[in-house]
């Protein structure tokens, strides 16, 4: 009996190193075991952190476009981007509307064109405004600030509030 097992064993041994030298003759089969296949790269999208003018990103829709917020002493600029937040994205409107509560009070600002040097002619990307009171309250964490605008005939709206410390990347997919 210890002969018929000893054998069987060596029968098997000999089959499953035959199966393994010649391997599986449907090449299109993959193991059951096989992990997941990576996503394709039309499924893989990048989250930007930082605009191209090193601002805090904001989102427009469902990442259709993005709004690069730069603060600087009492000038804002607000420029706006493709859905890569990588390209300028002139649109013919005069301006763009910041509403802000701050203290219960809700205030308004409009932010005038200002045209970047690749705009095509009566189209502006980047919107500015130098406001002392409007950046003091953007840096207060009790503000709520909103900026509305509309692009290609469609309203936008998102929240400008940001963290100095790190991005936080909010969206819907």
């Amino acid at each position: 009996m210890k002969v018929f097992k000893l054998h069987h064993y060596t029968l098997a041994f000999v089959g499953t190193l035959m199966f393994g030298l010649t391997g599986c003759t449907d090449a299109g089969s993959e193991p059951t075991t096989a992990k997941p296949a990576p996503a394709k790269e039309a499924d893989k999208h990048e989250h930007p952190t930082e605009g191209p003018h090193h601002g805090h990103l904001i989102e427009l829709g469902k990442e259709e476009f993005h709004a690069e917020l730069v603060h600087d002493k009492s000038v804002i600029t607000i420029y706006l981007l493709d859905s890569a937040a990588k390209a300028a994205v002139a649109i013919d409107s005069k301006n763009l509307i910041i509403n802000l509560k701050h203290d219960g009070k809700p205030e308004q600002f409009e932010l005038a064109a200002s045209p970047d040097a690749g705009d095509a002619e009566g189209k502006s990307s980047r919107f500015t405004i130098d406001n002392a009171e409007l950046a003091e309250h953007l840096e207060h964490a009790d503000s709520e600030a909103r900026l509305s605008v509309t692009i290609n005939g469609n309203p936008y709206s998102a929240s400008l509030a940001h963290s100095h410390d790190e991005h936080e990347h909010n969206h819907d997919h």
